[in-house]
């Protein structure tokens, strides 16, 4: 069984700030595929990333209409894709998404069950659902030895 951790937050700004812990430990190359509902808080997780690479965290949005952000700045790119909008992994692959996973950024990818079958074997999964008010559940679940490091690195930073 694959490292997993269990979180819950209880505002935008824990979710946020949760973000924040996650963008410190990545590194280049890794690939995050986030799920949860409409709503959920996978772009306010987003932009807690940006945050914790030192990319500009206020420039985050949905990427709905755009497919893909780059944010740069910090101590490495980010790219944030939107799969929602996409029939399926063959979708990424034929509009040239599937480059977007190159050894220098990290890349984030929400609604990634969308688009499961483009997606690196090896990632790390986030996912995020409504548990009633502004609570939040957030599951963090390694898919292979690179991503168990950031699993462990990440209970480490929240400690």
């Amino acid at each position: 069984m694959r490292p997993e951790l269990l979180l819950e937050t209880r505002s935008a700004a824990e979710t946020e700030a949760l973000g924040r812990a996650l963008g410190r430990v990545l590194e280049p190359g890794d690939v995050i595929a986030l799920a949860g509902e409409l709503g959920a808080g996978k772009t306010v997780l987003v932009r807690g990333v940006a945050g914790g690479v030192g990319a500009a965290e206020g420039a985050v949005r949905s990427p709905t209409f755009i497919l893909l952000h780059r944010y740069e700045g910090g101590r490495l790119p980010l790219h944030h894709v939107d799969a929602y909008r996409l029939a399926g992994a063959q979708a990424l692959v034929d509009i040239g998404l599937d480059d977007v996973f190159e050894a220098g950024a990290a890349t984030l990818v929400e609604w990634a069950p969308r688009v499961e079958g483009a997606l690196p074997d090896e990632r790390l999964e986030v996912s995020i659902e409504h548990a009633g008010g502004d609570l939040r559940r957030l599951l963090v679940r390694a898919r292979g030895d690179r991503y168990e490091a950031r699993v462990a690195a990440l209970q480490r930073e929240l400690a």
